[in-house]
């Protein structure tokens, strides 16, 4: 685990440059508006250790699969998110000598990402190697307001020298993916120009044929005049830039201001790419950086409205909490129903940048209550307008009938993982997306969605549990053969618990979403049956009939779920009891090791007891969670969060402030040595969830917010904010009890402590102790 971040309430900042860190703080300095984002690297030549990263939301390639056998119904490809061309370049040359951090002796480093108003931040001082010293200040960000544009402000000082410096504008399209396979490229030039004060490059992906215009435009200031100095226009393949020479004098500083955008044959057409790219530069130059910077302002400030997270007498904490707010806002907007949420977002290359079950288990909540009810909604219609796919998928695996088995991993709804324990077999993800739906539903209200989109998704999916199966004449139950649950160490089980479990859920609640609709709207129910060919009589009877007899593996001696049959046989040595020299077992121990012995990924059993808590009583849910808890090594970022809401409810105070710890600053500590390859944004949703409904205790319980809260022991007192069917609510947790501030026109009714509470339109209450 690193500690090198200063802590701050506001701020991420680095003091000191650490190479060995260069590529985590890389990751943990990203910058990202929904459309657009980019890795930390420097502006200035770096010749050390680092991975570049430059992205475009929504663009990707087929990189070939790779495997060492080929079975029926594996992937062709893995999608992946690509390194786009990088334009962040400024290359600074002082008499001919490249500055380079990698060469130069460096002090005064600090970087700093100032979350409130969303930019990064880095000054320094450097003496190069025939000593030459120079102050840097960079200021840059991707814009929140005109989520197509960036623009950075660069100066640079001689501090003991008078002479030449040549600084260098460029964009580079000439880059690589670190996780390429065959060490393959993924783009081609289609055109480029270079102009006075700028130019452009426009690529085309292989395979996919996206095409992405990157353009700048810069000016230049000296001693704080603007000037106009003649710039050399540099060409070469993939790559156009303007170097310009100035006889720079001692303790005057150098200022280019580089504008920048990234324009998709996602959003224009391929042939009006060039002529808007160039209007869209024309204007934010237009604009100027301190009118854009002020616009990123006011566009972080209104989303802080909604989403901030305050807590009180923990700076770690409130630090934390904000940074996984901060990267979860620049990585998904919700304004495109194309677009969806990576692992990593716009930090890192690992998994693909494809989407995971982990936006509809982790982010959706995050989502529901912080952001307008459309971003949600167009997570779920993303998975609807890929149903055909998802129905494409399950038909190359056997099913029939409209059976829908969505893929784990995606970018247009094609299967592309390549690993057949997971392509197979962790059918699981079909029940996060069903979940989703009766998530979003139960949240919002909005019971039009079954209608017009939900039920045909639940239709699909209810279909496949229903194939997916087996009579056991033996037991004269229901079993579900060859799985693997969210446990991953654990490969080609039969009887995952939590996977049967929410494979009857689904039937369940797609046959009461089909009456619902059926008796509210008939015309349109009669239209769904028509157009997915549905036999209700016989279908929902076989979904009952599933339901009635399914078998769950369960321990009578101990009185829990049992993850899987024959997980009593395994040797039960608790994590406690393992060498550290053993940890983490993912990077020590061989894959036969893992899978024979009883140590957990992440959050299984556990997964679908905070799923669906409401069906267990409190005992229950705590024979389970003491039992499965200690064998849990949370060698997955998705683990801790699920881990604290249960202890949360558990009253265990300890253990949930213990794991949020843990998931609010896994990647600020590098608590698992990753966070090198990307931030793990996905989890950072369970982060909020952890506060929310893990200290606050927040539900939905029959179409009203219900909280349960108490502060942990550092903290004096947490706020948040919660929008809630037209409603907004502040809600702050303090030793004097719950204070509730309703900034809306809507009156509303919630629960504290199992007591309703009208909160007024525009008012307050408080809910003593």
């Amino acid at each position: 685990m690193k500690n090198y971040i200063k802590a701050d309430e506001w701020r991420i900042i680095e003091e000191g440059f650490d190479p060995h860190y260069n590529k985590i703080s890389e990751s943990i300095f990203s910058l990202g508006n929904g459309r657009m984002g980019q890795r930390a690297n420097f502006e200035e030549a770096y010749s050390g250790d680092t991975l570049l990263g430059n992205y475009v939301a929504g663009v990707y390639y087929p990189d070939k699969t790779r495997v060492g056998w080929w079975k029926n119904g594996y992937p062709e490809y893995f999608a992946k998110v690509l390194n786009a061309a990088n334009w962040v370049i400024i290359d600074v040359q002082l008499d001919g000598e490249q500055l380079d951090l990698a060469k130069c002796e460096v002090s005064n480093f600090r970087r700093e990402l100032n979350m409130k108003e969303g930019y990064l931040k880095r000054d320094f001082r450097a003496k190069t190697a025939s000593g030459k010293e120079v102050k840097v200040e960079a200021t840059r960000f991707c814009s929140m307001a005109d989520d197509e544009t960036g623009a950075i402000k660069y100066t640079i000082t001689p501090l003991n020298f008078s002479g030449e410096i040549t600084l260098t504008p460029a964009i580079d399209g000439d880059v690589v993916n670190k996780d390429s396979n065959y060490d393959e490229k993924f783009w081609d030039e289609v055109s480029k120009a270079n102009n006075p004060n700028g130019g452009y490059i426009v690529m085309r992906t292989k395979k996919t044929g996206f095409e992405v215009a990157t353009g700048m435009q810069f000016s230049i200031q000296q001693n704080g005049e603007i000037i106009e100095p003649t710039a050399e226009a540099i060409e070469k393949e993939k790559y156009v830039a303007s170097k310009i020479t100035l006889s720079a004098k001692e303790g005057e500083a150098i200022t280019v201001i580089k504008y920048a955008a990234n324009l998709s044959s996602q959003n224009y057409k391929a042939e009006e790419l060039v002529e808007q790219l160039t209007a869209t530069l024309d204007r934010i130059s237009a604009k100027g950086f301190d009118t854009m910077l002020a616009e990123q302002a006011a566009a972080w400030a209104e989303k802080w409205k909604h989403n901030d997270i305050i807590i009180d007498g923990d700076i770690s904490a409130q630090q934390a909490i904000r940074f996984n707010i901060y990267q979860l806002n620049q990585t998904y907007t919700g304004e495109d129903d194309r677009l969806n949420i990576g692992p990593k977002g716009f930090t890192g290359e690992k998994y693909g940048g494809s989407t995971y079950w982990d936006t509809e288990a982790y982010c959706v909540p995050f989502y529901l209550s912080t952001a307008p009810q459309k971003v949600t909604r167009n997570l779920l219609l993303y998975r609807y307008k890929q149903l055909g796919k998802a129905i494409e998928n399950a038909q190359l695996l056997g099913f029939k009938n409209g059976a829908a088995l969505y893929p784990m991993v995606t970018m247009d709804g094609t299967e592309c993982h390549n690993e057949w324990e997971i392509t197979f077999e962790e059918i699981h993800r079909n029940g996060a997306i069903a979940f989703a739906i009766y998530n979003y539903v139960r949240y919002t209200g909005d019971e039009a969605y079954l209608g017009d989109y939900g039920l045909e998704v639940l239709l699909g999916i209810a279909r496949f549990w229903s194939q997916r199966v087996t009579w056991s004449e033996d037991r004269e139950q229901y079993v579900m053969l060859g799985v693997t649950g969210p446990n991953e160490y654990e490969n080609n089980v039969n009887n995952n618990w939590y996977t049967s479990t929410i494979a009857t859920w689904c039937m369940q609640y797609t046959v009461e979403v089909a009456e619902k609709v059926k008796a509210e709207n008939p015309e349109k129910y009669a239209a769904l049956v028509s157009k997915t060919n549905l036999d209700e009589a016989t279908e929902f009877g076989r979904f009952k009939h599933i339901i009635d007899k399914m078998y769950y593996p369960y321990d009578e001696k101990r009185q829990i779920f049992l993850q899987q049959d024959g997980y009593l046989d395994k040797e039960q040595i608790l994590v406690k009891d393992l060498s550290a020299s053993d940890r983490p077992i993912n990077q020590k121990w061989s894959w036969d090791r893992i899978l024979r012995s009883c140590y957990i990924k992440q959050a299984d059993v556990l997964q679908g007891i905070y799923f669906f808590e409401d069906q267990y009583d409190i005992d229950t849910i705590r024979r389970n969670y003491d039992f499965y808890e200690p064998r849990t090594v949370h060698e997955s970022s998705l683990s801790p969060c699920v881990h604290a809401i249960i202890a949360a409810k558990l009253g265990d105070e300890a253990r949930a402030y213990e794991f949020y710890l843990r998931t609010a600053r896994l990647d600020l500590d590098d608590y698992n040595n990753d966070t090198e390859d990307g931030c793990h944004i996905t989890s950072m949703a369970g982060t909020w969830m952890a506060v929310v409904e893990g200290f606050a205790g927040m539900r939905v319980n029959d179409s009203k917010l219900s909280f349960q809260p108490f502060i942990p022991g550092k903290w004096s007192s947490f706020s948040f904010h919660i929008g809630f069917r037209g409603a907004l609510l502040n809600i702050k947790v303090s030793k004097e009890g719950v204070q509730i501030k309703n900034a809306s026109d809507i009156e509303t009714t919630v629960l504290v402590y199992g007591k309703e509470q009208v909160v007024k339109a525009n008012d307050d209450l408080l809910v003593e102790a």
